[in-house]
């Protein structure tokens, strides 16, 4: 057995030996091995081409027939070929075919790797789609330099890649590579010369080893979006001579940064979206050369070192989306720069903001959500150069001044949700370059048209909501004079008709004109030049009666977003195309059962079918969406009939919204396999089924509601081993028939209820991504009689944590494992038989808003620890059996009686009879059961805090989003 091995390890040495002994190869035969590899592809494409000098590439690459039959080709120079450099001796020593529009496959029989004294080869941005990276690529043992970036080669690296010790230079950025067999510290091992690496959009899949602080000649690292991980060694920033270090888009690689010593030759730091956590170092203005500073979408915090200022090379400073807190320092300093955005944070400038007009050379300025107030804007008078501004969601007032109008350079002005005033209607007019205006959410008033913005001809992107202007749908104008937009937002803009000038817009993307007077049918011609185009539309909020000469069908090829909510269509669902993502047609009057079509939308995410008059069972077609639908809402309509299968193996499903209809029978638990499902309500049918204790294996619910069915039964099956209802958050199933006593460890699992909101975003809600950096903003809908308010909360950013067990026939004492859900704020349990004490752990609960425990048959006192539940604003004990003083003070004082009435035992405040001495101590006769029920109403009341009602509305925020900042490749 052992010498059939060494025999094969012989085998593989000698074919090795014999596919790499080209050393000996002739510079005729050099120049046929090129000339045949040239000849294996098609090339010079407009489609894949990136240089217009690179057309003639080949033109020079010929060979003259000869009679001889040991070389039928010869007599032709390779060496002056285009791309091809020899040495001396007349080897091929460089070959630079990037850019070519090479489209073709590179295999192991490739005459490329003849070339054996090859030190450079550069074969990027051409289109080897079909091919991956032969292991042959070994042969070329002189290689100094490998740049096969951006050529499309796909599948796993070689482990032969590797041998090339040579190598000082790999880039293999822009593919579809795959590092996963051994990871990088294995790619890397003998190629200790390198001095850069480039491994941008390869899947690496592994941690970035300590063993590359080993490489003391690293002068250039790039590892942008290599699925990174675990701790990045801090080591590799004190490497002696590297200056660029780029690792952003690694979400799983964490670290912290060091201190900086001042031999430290770093220029470029780009650690953008990943997991760096700590604060920046003053030790950071020991990197005197550094002229790119990039740590947007990290986990810093702290404040910014006033030592920052002293990087007076510093031309791109990104600070954005982080936790950074305090006052911003001056950075009038740093007059090279010509990014910043500090956006995102906790940060504050002062009302003085003199260094910012020191900073003349800026091009882009992105300083939102800074809590700015004041007038800001003359500020920026000097910043001439400025070509993209982005102040949104402060608190900036005032006017735009004229001073502002010096800024003739600008292309994207973001003034949104600030407290600006004033007129629109001429203000932009010397913006000549403009593209993009955003100044919604103000408070500009007038009369405003689109002849306020005729001159501007590169304007695109145009948003004037949520002002109190009346936006004027005039007719005087010719297509010619007008802006070619492509996105238009008009929402509440006092619109009572169609512009007439969007009938002359062959380039719109977007078109929004939520919530505002239109009436009637949406006349034809408002995309029947952008037909081809138009992406999003949203004319949500208006009154409008359906589509003109196609009710049903809307030829609209490429339209992925489409809102029509509250509004008042009639008739049956409009046929939407094959591209569609976003389906909103809420709140209407349509009818009509859910048609099959609606199964081949295979890109749609988002379907909102609820409050219509539609009828009929849910088909089970619904499963072919199973890799792609994470909203379905159907709530109050009439649908009917048994719940059917929605969720296969692999389902995206993250909302499912069935309340309000007439479904009936069991929950079907095919619901197990929703896995990604994060919010399920079922309330209001008639479901009849025992608890589905199932559920609480889903790893992302959070909200469960089965409020007003016919389920019943004791709540069983629940262990402390088990790992249930983790992310719970709401659960509401009240108005049912469960029964029997609570187990003790019902709660005892559910760890989400156990924090109080630390203030970080909630994963409720989400955003769907558009081109034009264009977001719909998703986010769930809860309706809370809370606090003796009904009304509707939407969830994306807070979450509320409520237990309703409400009217039911639950027995027995009140479940000791609530006393560890200390995020609780809301609880009720009114309307059961709980018997017992009201235990004293409940006073633990601080963050309860609500409280409920009326209608049981509670005895004993309301135990003083209560009192500790500061934030508590309803507190209902009335009809049970409790006696003893009432407690006196804080949130107690805020009570009235109600909260405490049927308890003819209670004495004290607010109460009319005071607690006396005698009274408190003597012995009172049980209440009669017939005098005791006359206290109670005829009908239980549901005093129910939590009544969800799942809306799942559609918010649209068209923003145009941040530039994608240009790194350093």
């Amino acid at each position: 057995m052992a010498f059939s091995f060494m025999q094969t390890i012989f085998f593989i040495y000698v074919l090795l030996l014999f596919t790499c002994t080209a050393s000996l190869i002739s510079h005729d035969q050099e120049c046929l091995a090129l000339f045949e590899f040239k000849q294996t592809f098609l090339h010079q494409s407009y489609a894949y081409n990136y240089d217009v000098h690179r057309f003639h590439t080949f033109e020079s690459w010929r060979m003259i027939t000869s009679n001889t039959s040991d070389n039928p080709l010869s007599g032709s120079d390779c060496c002056l070929w285009d791309g091809v450099v020899c040495s001396s001796k007349g080897h091929v020593i460089e070959l630079d075919l990037s850019g070519s529009s090479l489209t073709g496959v590179i295999n192991s029989s490739s005459t490329l790797f003849k070339l054996v004294h090859l030190q450079m080869l550069n074969l990027s941005m051409n289109n080897f789609s079909e091919s991956q990276i032969p292991s042959e690529i070994a042969c070329l043992k002189q290689l100094r330099s490998l740049n096969l970036s951006n050529s499309g080669l796909y599948g796993q690296i070689p482990n032969e890649l590797s041998h090339l010790r040579q190598l000082t230079s790999l880039d293999l950025s822009r593919n579809p590579l795959k590092l996963q067999s051994h990871g990088l510290e294995y790619l890397s091992q003998n190629m200790t010369r390198l001095e850069i690496l480039k491994l941008s959009g390869v899947d690496l899949s592994s941690s970035v080893s300590r063993f590359l602080a080993n490489f003391s000649s690293l002068r250039y690292v790039q590892l942008i979006d290599c699925q990174l991980q675990d701790e990045f060694t801090s080591a590799i920033f004190h490497l002696p001579k590297l200056k660029i270090l780029i690792v952003g888009n690694n979400s799983y690689l964490t670290g912290s940064l060091p201190e900086f010593f001042n031999t430290t030759l770093l220029e470029i730091l780009h650690l953008s979206s990943t997991g760096f956590t700590g604060t920046i170092p003053e030790s950071i203005s020991n990197l005197k050369n550094l002229k790119v500073l990039n740590l947007y979408g990290c986990y810093f915090s702290g404040r910014i070192p006033g030592s920052l200022s002293n990087l007076t090379q510093l031309t791109f400073l990104v600070l954005s989306s982080n936790s950074f807190t305090g006052l911003v320092p001056s950075l009038a300093s740093l007059l090279k720069l010509t990014v910043l955005d500090l956006g995102f944070n906790h940060l504050e400038i002062r009302r003085t903001f003199d260094w910012i007009n020191k900073l003349t050379n800026l091009n882009t300025l992105y300083l939102n959500y800074m809590n700015i107030q004041g007038e800001m804007l003359p500020y920026f008078a000097n910043l001439t150069k400025l070509s993209v501004l982005s102040i949104g969601w402060n608190f900036i007032s005032g006017p735009i001044p004229s001073s502002f109008m010096n800024l003739t350079q600008l292309i994207f002005v973001n003034l949104r949700g600030n407290q600006l005033h004033g007129q629109v209607s001429s203000l932009f007019k010397n913006f000549k370059s403009l593209e993009g205006l955003n100044v919604g959410f103000n408070n500009f008033s007038g009369t405003v048209s689109i002849d306020s913005f005729l001159g501007l001809n590169n304007l695109e992107h145009l948003y004037l909501d949520y002002n109190s202007l009346s936006f004027e749908t005039t007719t005087n104008y010719t297509n010619g004079t007008l802006p070619k937009l492509k996105t238009l937002e008009l929402a509440s803009c006092n619109v009572k008709e169609f512009p007439a000038f969007l009938r002359y817009q062959k380039n719109m993307i977007g078109l929004v004109l939520f919530d505002n007077e239109i009436e009637g049918l949406v006349p034809n011609w408002i995309w029947n030049n952008s037909r081809e185009t138009i992406q999003f539309i949203s004319l949500a909020h208006n009154f409008i009666t359906g589509f003109q000469h196609h009710p049903n069908f809307l030829q609209l090829d490429h339209l992925e977003a489409f809102d029509m909510s509250y509004n008042y269509i009639q008739g049956k669902l409009p046929v939407l195309p094959q591209t569609t993502v976003i389906y909103q047609i809420s709140n209407n009057n349509l009818s009509g059962e859910i048609p099959l079509w609606l199964c081949e939308l295979k890109s749609l995410q988002f379907l909102d079918l609820s409050s219509n008059n539609m009828t009929g069972t849910i088909p089970s077609c619904l499963t072919n969406l199973n890799n792609s639908l994470m909203v379905l809402d159907l709530k109050r309509n009439n649908f009917h009939g048994p719940m059917k299968n929605i969720c296969m193996h692999g389902s995206l499903l993250k909302e499912l919204e069935l309340s309000e209809n007439k479904f009936i029978g069991r929950v079907p638990k095919s619901l197990a396999n929703c896995t990604n499902l994060e919010f399920l309500n079922l309330a209001e049918n008639f479901f009849e089924d025992i608890f589905p204790i199932w559920l609480g294996t889903l790893p992302k619910l959070q909200v469960l509601n089965l409020k007003s069915n016919k389920f019943y039964g004791v709540i069983q099956g629940l262990s402390t081993t088990s790992s249930q209802f983790l992310t719970l958050r709401i659960i509401d199933i009240s108005n049912n028939n469960f029964s029997g006593q609570l187990p003790h460890t019902l709660f005892q699992t559910c760890n989400a209820m156990k924090y109080v909101f630390d203030g970080k975003a909630s994963t409720i809600g989400y955003s769907f991504m558009f081109v034009e950096s264009t977001t719909y903003s998703v986010s769930y809908s809860i309706m809370l009689t809370n606090k003796g308010v009904n009304r509707e909360y939407l969830i994306n950013l807070n979450i509320f944590t409520a237990i309703d067990l409400s009217c039911n026939n639950f027995e027995g004492q009140i479940p000791q494992s609530l006393q560890d859900l200390h995020g609780l704020e809301s609880l009720n349990l009114s309307n059961n038989y709980f018997t017992g004490h009201i235990s004293p752990f409940l006073g633990n609960l601080k963050n309860l808003e609500s409280l409920d425990l009326s209608q049981n048959e509670l005895s004993g006192q309301i135990p003083q620890q209560l009192l500790q539940l500061g934030f508590l604003e309803f507190f209902n004990v009335s009809f049970n059996h409790l006696d003893g003083r009432i407690p006196q003070g804080k949130q107690f004082n805020t009570f009235e009686n109600n909260s405490y009435m049927g308890n003819p035992r209670l004495c004290g405040k607010p109460l009319s009879d005071e607690c006396k001495a005698s009274k408190v101590s003597s012995v009172v006769p049980p209440t009669s059961n017939d005098e005791y029920e006359s206290l109670k109403p005829i009908d239980r009341t549901d005093w129910t805090v939590i009544s969800i009602g799942l809306g799942s509305g559609l918010v649209i925020g068209i923003v145009i989003g941040n530039f994608v900042y240009a790194m350093y490749d």
